[in-house]
């Protein structure tokens, strides 16, 4: 049974192949007029360049940093609680939901980039992907075909204002393009952080993913270390505070010393003694609240994550895209699919 199942599949493969060869030169006209058209359309495609920079996954030594700090600050007789709990982070995985994000692209828009193959010289990347791409034929013709249906949007008067809650389109035209412009991924295995920018410009697509690579660094650090500069901020304020009570306690401690110093009466030695207490006093408060500041910014220092450079952004030296042997390929690949099944419908509407 097996056997004649081959034999009669096989019969069908070859039937088949014998209707598909007798429209041998209808493939040929056909496969050609497909060779042109993919060779016009992947030429037609301006050429992008793709630069990447590689980060370690960032590193944070508060577990270990915060043990040694409570130890030392129980030498000195001050109390930081509990540094061993938990530490407020975004993992890697979350960077590319941030990178994608409309408050982060929105403010890529000012970013100041120059040109390598046009010249051009600091120019902010929303003017640059505004009136400086290069577009295919076709799109083109689409957006001169639109533009005579398209209403004029009421929000375009304030280009240069943008309100991440309400953009108009031509802002959001422009945030999609960048979106597409810039990727980051992060490996499951490794932890490492990818990001990417294509562009047609190689010097572009470099700066752009250098831009990505400080923006996210500065975003996670802001975000790691924001209780505690506050913390840092707000102890600055009293150990300024503790300084001028002391530097007042001890001014008129030496006024009045000074000017009673040949008083011998008890009244005036108790007087004595209670400012120079004060000032002592004053002196302690303003000697912890040093010691608490320098705790303040090791706090800070613990709280700041470290991104290792892997691989830096380079200007690219070849083009990423088009991909134009791919492209015509696949149009030559799909005019014998659609070819094939037009012959082959052909073939058995003539037999029934």
């Amino acid at each position: 049974m097996n056997t004649d199942k081959q034999i009669e599949d096989k019969i069908d493969l070859i039937s088949i192949i014998k209707v598909l060869w007798k429209s041998k030169k209808l493939f040929i006209e056909v496969c050609s007029i497909a060779l042109i058209i993919g060779v016009i359309v992947s030429f037609s495609i301006p050429k992008t360049y793709k630069a990447e920079v590689v980060l370690a996954p960032e590193l944070s030594s508060g577990m270990n940093l915060s043990g040694s700090l409570s130890d030392i600050a129980s030498m000195v007789g001050i109390n930081v609680g509990n540094s061993n709990g938990a530490i407020d982070a975004i993992y890697p995985e979350l960077y590319p939901e941030i990178v994608q994000s409309v408050p982060f692209v929105t403010e890529l828009f000012s970013v100041k980039i120059s040109t390598q193959n046009s010249g051009l010289k600091d120019i902010d990347l929303y003017t640059y992907l505004k009136s400086y791409q290069k577009n295919t034929w076709w799109s083109k013709m689409i957006g001169v075909a639109t533009s005579l249906f398209k209403k004029q949007d009421a929000n375009a008067k304030n280009e240069e204002k943008v309100d991440n809650f309400k953009l108009n389109k031509e802002q959001d035209d422009i945030l999609q393009n960048i979106s597409q412009t810039i990727k980051c991924n992060v490996d499951k295995k490794t932890s490492l952080i990818t990001i990417s920018a294509v562009t047609q410009d190689p010097l572009v697509s470099a700066t752009l993913a250098d831009t990505v690579r400080a923006k996210i660094q500065q975003y996670i650090t802001d975000y790691r270390t924001k209780k505690a500069k506050n913390d840092l901020l707000y102890m600055q304020k009293l150990c300024t505070d503790a300084k001028a009570q002391y530097t007042k306690a001890q001014q008129l401690y030496s006024s009045y010393s000074d000017a009673n110093e040949d008083v011998i009466l008890t009244s005036f030695k108790t007087k004595q003694e209670e400012m120079e207490n004060e000032m002592q006093l004053r002196y302690n408060i303003y000697n912890q609240c040093a010691q608490q500041l320098q705790m303040a910014k090791a706090k800070v220092q613990e709280r700041t994550p470290a991104f290792p450079v892997i691989k830096p952004a380079t200007v690219p030296l070849k083009k990423d895209g088009p991909k134009r042997m791919t492209i015509i390929i696949a149009y030559i690949f799909a005019a014998f699919v659609f070819t094939s099944i037009y012959v082959l419908y052909r073939d058995a509407s003539k037999k029934s």
